[in-house]
């Protein structure tokens, strides 16, 4: 008891001393958004820009403020300076071409604090073309490959592992691939489905270095009664200690976004497709598969990755690809910039031609004319990563049913309101799909 006491009795003080603190000084606010807030604009249309300072809810009069305007990283830039006034200024500018405007504002605060704040708008993003058309022989391309994978036997080794989930089996799982590495991830079912019951979910990564997900797995599955795989980007083991994948992203896999970029026998992005093509192979033959409805999800790199699945599988009847990557490699040979991972480098100012002929094979943006599945993306105006002119050049390219979430003030992040419209669009698709399997 007397030691409660001591510690109320220390808190009361801690409290009463606190009130007598002076407040903390409010900190400075710099924002910038587009009229109208959509940021949809139409080509050769006035974009206006609103740019506000404050210093908590007070608006700042006087700050020198440097405005830089570019197409969506890429030439023309033009910067000026910016005059507050009450604290706002209005900027405004034009494209002459669909694409995307992206408005950066640099202020040095009255208490030298540099901030910084971005805008983009779009102009007629449903008219932005592929950068490039799809080589000739891109279906000859992944014909070829996918024979060399249906030469290696599917055989799945599946590692019971206790489920986080009730009512959900789960496994840790690897199934032979081309060499290298195999599939490897984790497979979840409903305990007791009945055959040819369940539809199918694949689940894929962003870039980076991890294990698959058991959670994403048996989540999946239990939300949407399904047979999910959360399968790794790299064909690497699972739910190893932190420090494997990091030895691994410092070392071996430390630049496989660029790995054999020269040859597209040797492209990294090959085995991750192939990849894909066998984890989705591994869902449909499961028994309790209703032979109706295969789903891929992703985000960034996994966002590409789930475009590139529909476009390899047509069985792929629904993608939900958040803030995709691998999109428009070729972007910068019709003047625009590449989406991640800048797989084309630049020599002299202009694309080396032998790596642009190779991206294009490995574009998510050529995979996503060969899709049958509906589609659900999203997109950041002010994306770094994943520049919103690489995710239009790929939604644009698809032929079927689609919508696109538009995050004007969003950077490369996942869209809550994706997630949100994805599991909607998922159950609506799911609801559609119902009756006797094929």
């Amino acid at each position: 008891m007397r030691h409660r006491t001591a510690v109320s009795l220390g808190c009361a003080l801690w409290l009463a001393l606190a009130s007598r603190l002076p407040a903390a000084e409010p900190g400075y606010k710099l924002s910038v958004v587009t009229d109208p807030p959509d940021a949809i604009y139409t080509v050769g249309q006035t974009a206006k820009f609103l740019v506000t300072l404050k210093k908590g809810d007070q608006p700042v009069a006087e700050a020198d403020l440097v405005c830089t305007l570019d197409k969506d990283g890429m030439p023309p830039v033009t910067s000026k300076k910016l005059a507050l006034g009450d604290g706002t200024a209005t900027i405004e500018g034009t494209l002459g071409e669909p694409g995307f405007l992206r408005c950066r504002v640099t202020c040095a605060g009255p208490d030298k604090q540099v901030l910084t704040a971005t805008a983009g708008a779009a102009f007629d993003p449903l008219k932005i073309p592929p950068s490039l058309p799809v080589p000739e022989d891109f279906d000859a391309f992944w014909t070829q490959q996918k024979t060399r994978l249906a030469a290696v036997p599917m055989e799945p080794k599946l590692t019971p592992v206790k489920s986080p989930v009730e009512g959900i089996e789960c496994f840790d799982t690897q199934i032979p691939c081309v060499p290298p590495r195999p599939v490897s991830g984790y497979f979840a079912r409903p305990a007791g489905a009945a055959l040819q019951s369940l539809p199918a979910i694949l689940l894929v990564h962003g870039a980076g270095v991890r294990s698959s997900s058991l959670g994403g797995a048996a989540g999946s599955a239990k939300r949407f009664n399904a047979l999910a795989m959360d399968i790794n980007a790299h064909g690497i083991a699972n739910g190893e200690p932190d420090a494997f994948y990091q030895e691994l992203a410092a070392g071996e896999l430390k630049d496989y976004r660029t790995a054999g970029r020269e040859d597209r026998e040797q492209c990294y992005f090959l085995g991750m497709f192939l990849r894909l093509a066998r984890a989705m192979e591994f869902l449909t033959s499961q028994p309790q598969w209703d032979g109706k409805v295969l789903i891929v999800k992703g985000s960034s790199q996994g966002g590409g990755q789930a475009i590139a699945a529909a476009g390899l599988d047509p069985r792929v009847t629904f993608i939900s690809a958040g803030v995709p990557a691998i999109c428009d490699h070729t972007g910068k040979a019709a003047g625009r910039i590449n989406g991640w991972p800048k797989l084309v480098p630049e020599t002299d100012g202009k694309p080396d031609p032998k790596i642009l002929q190779v991206a294009r094979y490995f574009d998510s943006m050529n995979f996503a004319t060969r899709a049958k599945a509906e589609a659900i993306f999203s997109v950041g105006f002010i994306d770094g990563t994943c520049a919103p002119t690489s995710v239009y050049a790929a939604y644009n390219n698809l032929p079927g049913q689609k919508q696109i979430v538009n995050e004007p003030l969003m950077g490369h992040a996942v869209s809550p309101n994706l997630e949100r419209a994805t599991e909607a669009a998922i159950l609506q698709h799911l609801a559609a799909k119902k009756g006797p399997p094929k």
